[in-house]
């Protein structure tokens, strides 16, 4: 029996369940299973398990009482974690426990797991509330064998409402209505964007029809064992803004600034059309004085050129024949430069007036100053911030797209953009900055272990991995990155959106 149950332990015994694109599904990768196997001289004497999550890529955190027979008996009690993707268990150690507040701390190798964030706001009673476990009562009605308890699969999710906070036992807890069950401890409660509100450790009976209550470690307790145990505790506290909530101010802000961009270029037309008549008015005038000057200089050289052929006449009369031929010639010159004169004198054409005017409506004006060295501020109006902290971000941009000396990005009309695809988290992240408008912004797509791998294949054909000037393999780069671009979900998860200024 032990040897069946430690090989299937160790070995891929299933495949985790299909995730869902959300933010409750993505946090979920992160939620793990806490199995614990007694043995007494190679029998198995004790078997129990409960939840936990990541709070760092080898670390998960959960209730001391999951743990405690581990605790107590370390020679002799394993600790097994079980992820909820992937094809194998990890045996884990624990590195801090923390009775008085039932929480400790479990160290493992060979996997990494994406961290939970934790939200560290104002919570309203009535505020929706998920729990993320793995409940007893579902595993005793659907596992066949000891061997289903170590293999990977996809938490189970409850959804209720804040009830208030009470005091359980000297330690601060949130009271919820999401349904939980023995197997829950040490899983998280989540608010609806996948941010860690509790550790849920306790329930009420629910005894002759009486409504159950969920008890959940409220976050200042953890925070205070997390310091204790000298482990940071990734938190943010943004107001939860939901995908479509998101969505749909994007498209309200499209819309008000294809609004705002067609009154200005019904204003900018109307300029020109005001600047067209005022050319036009202005060109008429300059083209009546130059035409009035032209036939006025054609008149001086008439009259100078008939002056010249009275003189030739009046020399010719005296017998003075090279005077009079000259002077002759000189009258026909000056009579042809009137006739010429005249006739060359400018029409008056409103084409040229208007090329010469410029009558086309002008692009939106950038803001001076694009590029260079920027220091980024959050934007919460235009944000939507889950797993991520909101401080400044300082970026330094080239005319070529190098960012910060290091990076290259490709164009995408007329901003700048990257592709983020790492090795050691399930997260791939556009960034994009916008010299017209100094807006940086990055987008991250919370993505299964498979849209990874595939995401990581299509990364190795990127070719440019530092800065370049050379134009073809900026156009490369972004070929590459739209071929990633189009296998990510059409909805992303976090979006931090920056409004930038020199730095």
């Amino acid at each position: 029996m032990l040897k069946r149950l430690l090989l299937a332990f160790a070995l891929m015994l299933g495949l985790a369940g299909p995730a869902h694109a959300d933010d409750i599904s993505a946090s979920g990768r992160g939620v793990v299973r806490i199995v614990t196997i007694a043995t007494v001289e190679g029998e198995v004497v004790g078997f129990g398990h409960g939840s936990g999550f990541a709070v760092a890529p080898n670390r998960v955190i959960t209730n001391a009482h999951v743990v405690e027979a581990a605790e107590r008996y370390p020679g002799n009690v394993l600790i097994g974690v079980v992820p909820s993707e992937g094809d194998k268990s990890y045996q884990g150690r624990l590195i801090a426990v923390d009775s008085d507040r039932d929480l400790a701390l479990i160290e493992f190798t060979g996997i990494r797991l994406p961290p939970l964030t934790f939200y560290n706001g104002p919570i309203g009673e009535g505020d929706v509330m998920i729990a993320l476990g793995y409940p007893g009562n579902v595993d005793l009605a659907t596992a066949r064998s000891s061997a289903d308890f170590i293999t990977p699969l996809s938490p189970i999710r409850s959804q209720g409402v804040f009830s208030g906070r009470r005091d359980l036992q000297g330690v601060r807890v949130l009271l919820h209505t999401a349904g939980i069950a023995r197997g829950n401890s040490g899983g998280p409660l989540l608010d609806p964007c996948g941010r860690v509100l509790g550790v849920n450790a306790a329930l009420t009976r629910a005894d002759d029809g009486d409504a159950s209550f969920g008890f959940a470690i409220g976050n200042e307790e953890v925070a205070a064992f997390m310091r204790e145990a000298k482990q940071p505790m990734p938190a943010n506290g943004v107001a939860c803004t939901s995908i479509a909530d998101r969505l749909a101010a994007d498209r309200s802000e499209a819309e008000k600034a294809r609004s705002v961009e067609e009154v200005r270029q019904r204003e900018a037309a109307a300029r020109a059309a005001a600047d067209r008549e005022g050319a036009l008015d202005q060109a008429r005038i300059d083209n009546f004085v130059t035409r009035e000057n032209y036939i006025a200089g054609a008149t001086l050289l008439l009259v100078l050129g008939a002056l010249s052929i009275g003189g030739a006449g009046l020399f010719y009369t005296r017998g003075q024949q090279r005077e009079a031929i000259w002077c002759a010639a000189g009258g026909g010159v000056l009579v042809v430069a009137a006739f010429v004169t005249f006739f060359t004198r400018p029409a008056f054409d409103p084409a040229a007036i208007d090329a010469a005017a410029g009558v086309s409506v002008p692009p939106a004006a950038a803001e001076p100053g694009g590029l260079g060295k920027m220091v980024c501020a959050i934007d919460p109006a235009r944000s939507r911030v889950t797993v991520s902290t909101t401080e400044d971000v300082k970026i330094d941009i080239n005319p070529d797209g190098c960012v910060n000396a290091r990076t290259q990005y490709a164009e995408s009309g007329q901003n700048w953009q990257r592709i983020l695809v790492p090795d050691d988290e399930q997260t791939v992240s556009v960034l994009e900055y916008a010299p017209t408008t100094r807006t940086y912004s990055t987008t991250r797509y919370l993505l299964t272990a498979p849209q990874m791998s595939a995401a990581r294949k299509r990364r190795a054909e990127v070719k440019v991995k530092s800065c370049s000037t050379d134009p073809a393999a900026r156009a490369n780069l972004a070929a590459q990155q739209q071929a990633i671009r189009t296998a990510l979900p059409q909805v992303f998860n976090e979006r931090l959106v920056y409004r930038c200024k020199a730095g």
